[in-house]
């Protein structure tokens, strides 16, 4: 008797027929790999909570960790959440489609899947074009009903975030698991979030939109956010994580290490001259938009490097890089023995 045959991840061109595909194992409650501007998300169809639940099963991911429902346009807004507050609409005209995610009152038929049991939804509506054709796609098999995609990082829970099919593949290699290649993603780092759910707007995670050009549209900075503050995506002190351990260094660290220690470390810094005896070394970029971009291929390389441990130059604490500074610090969060 034939063993039944390994589930495996394929990578197709977001070309007519794959986009065909995606949609119909959408329909059948399976998993879908797709590109935004921002990371790789692992999607299913947001209204099954079957289907969400495999997402948490493929990422290892905890039940009560919501997920973004991600629509094809602003409109949709009605659809997922009520009481949707005026400025949180004018943020949606202005960022949207873009790397921002609404944090808003969820509507009755959200699942809790979803929510993780909150009485919030996040919501984005995202730029790729890749994403926004097979959105559209998506919304066109039930155009009476709400349609959306769950999607989290298409990586394992508290890993370095995919910006390339091939790294959503390497982490899924055994997953049944269809994956649109629609390239590298531009902006490299998850999306902004804010929470409007309450009536103020909170910053839950900085992004490439950034509390000025959130300023701008709303006339105020966004809060901090308080105990009270829903759950959300990458907001534990681990995350996005290399299996190595992860080091944030000064320049002074840098240029005193030793040639034992260097000899077992990947080092990404912003020196211009070639450091030859660490075991790994890149150049950063001195644009925080660049250096973003690079970040979790940057990381993945050094992790599958034969250096034991990472070390990563602390980036300018100028209000351009805390989205970056924000990700490498939990990157580097060590859990207290």
């Amino acid at each position: 008797m034939k063993a039944a045959p390994r589930a495996q991840a394929s990578i197709v061109k977001p070309d007519a027929a794959g986009l065909e595909q995606a949609v119909q194992r959408l329909l059948q409650d399976k998993l879908v790999a797709f590109p935004t501007e921002t990371v790789y998300g692992l999607g299913a169809n947001a209204s099954s909570a079957s289907a969400v639940k495999k997402i948490f099963a493929a990422k290892g991911r905890p039940a009560d960790h919501p997920v973004i429902v991600h629509v094809a346009a602003a409109h949709a807004l009605d659809d997922w959440a009520i009481h949707i507050p005026p400025e949180a609409r004018r943020l949606a005209e202005a960022f949207w489609p873009g790397p921002l995610t609404l944090v808003l009152q969820r509507a009755a038929h959200v699942p809790d899947e979803v929510t993780g049991g909150q009485n919030t939804v996040g919501l984005r509506c995202p730029a790729h074009p890749v994403a926004q054709a097979l959105l559209h796609a998506w919304a066109a098999t039930a155009p009476q009903r709400p349609c959306g995609l769950a999607a989290p990082s298409a990586n394992p829970y508290g890993r370095i975030s995919p910006t390339t099919a091939a790294h959503v593949a390497a982490d899924f290699i055994d997953t049944d698991l269809l994956i649109l290649d629609g390239g590298e993603c531009a902006v490299g780092i998850e999306s902004t979030i804010i929470d409007y759910s309450r009536g103020q707007p909170v910053l839950l995670r900085p992004g490439a939109v950034t509390p000025a050009m959130l300023a701008q549209v709303l006339g105020q900075l966004p809060a901090l956010p308080d105990a009270q503050a829903p759950r959300v995506s990458g907001a534990l002190p681990s995350h996005y994580a290399p299996r190595k351990p992860l080091r944030l260094v000064s320049a002074q660290e840098i240029a005193q290490a030793s040639a034992e220690v260097a000899a077992q470390t990947a080092l990404l810094a912003f020196s211009t001259a070639a450091i030859p005896a660490f075991a790994w070394y890149r150049c950063a970029s001195s644009q925080a938009a660049e250096y973003a971009r690079q970040l979790y291929a940057g990381l993945r390389e050094m992790d599958a490097s034969s250096a034991s441990q990472l070390w990563v130059e602390y980036p300018p604490t100028s209000a351009e890089w805390s989205a970056i500074i924000d990700r490498l610090k939990r990157a580097a969060y060590q859990t207290p023995s």
